[in-house]
């Protein structure tokens, strides 16, 4: 179902960036203090699919989203939105250019209102405070938040929280979204409706995923593709499938849940 806010122009952007078809990574190279953390990654997230990020702890999962989002630097290689190089990038550019994500410790506004905090994004992307408060609330309806609008986000469960989290990064319809983790400490029956919201999100939000997540139950079901890391190098990528039937993605991992 597309709901209004899904096509609103954030003034000033060139919307050739924000709707780029795609999301690389070339040859990435992340070194910290001469140890690789990232070594030769190369990957490409596509709009309207669903690509898992997998690997063990330590594997450079965050590492390298935070290069995809302007939150760290390679050391080398590059990071493309369609054909644009986004060398020089922070954060704030690639969000308004249309990359969104969620983090693993959440990061709201605490004190703060549930639907303060979804405004508060959607003022700092260029929305008028009423469009922000207008495209909050569609955001709090569609992913089950409505009837919490007025609570603190501090207060919130920790599902909930995620959720949150989730709205805030999808208000204006980003191209692409990555997600660090979003089923952590969900039961079962919350990881099924979790399943649905992620896998809805491009068709919902022409909006391509990137899905880091330890649940295999879930980055199973619901990705189209698969990359594995493991020591900050590529062990594999393919669909589910290929990744449960390869040999050295079984023996590293597959199957542990953490």
């Amino acid at each position: 179902m597309q709901h209004a806010y899904l096509e609103p122009a954030v003034r000033g952007v060139d919307r050739s960036l924000t709707n780029a078809s795609d999301l690389s990574a070339d040859g990435l190279v992340v070194r910290f203090q001469g140890l690789a953390a990232i070594s030769n990654v190369s990957l490409t997230l596509h709009r309207h699919e669903v690509f898992g990020l997998i690997g063990p702890n330590g594997a450079g999962k965050t590492t390298l989203v935070n290069c995809l989002t302007g939150f760290q630097r390679p050391t080398e290689g590059r990071v493309l939105l369609g054909a644009a190089e986004t060398d020089g990038w922070d954060a704030a550019r690639f969000r308004a250019r249309g990359v969104a994500r969620t983090f693993q410790a959440g990061r709201l506004f605490r004190d703060m209102s549930v639907i303060e905090n979804v405004e508060v994004t959607g003022a700092g992307l260029g929305l008028t405070l009423r469009a922000a408060r207008e495209h909050a609330r569609a955001m709090l309806d569609w992913i089950g938040l409505a009837d919490k609008a007025a609570l603190s986000a501090g207060a919130l469960a920790y599902t909930d929280q995620r959720r949150l989290g989730i709205a805030r990064a999808l208000i204006l319809s980003p191209a692409f979204v990555l997600l660090d983790e979003p089923a952590a400490g969900m039961s079962d029956a919350e990881c099924e409706e979790l399943m649905e919201l992620v896998a809805s999100i491009p068709s919902t939000f022409t909006c391509g995923v990137l899905l880091i997540e330890h649940n295999m139950r879930v980055v199973m079901g619901i990705s189209h593709r698969i990359h594995v890391l493991d020591g900050g190098r590529t062990l594999a990528e393919g669909t589910p499938e290929e990744i449960q039937r390869h040999e050295a993605v079984m023996a590293a991992y597959l199957g542990m849940e953490a």
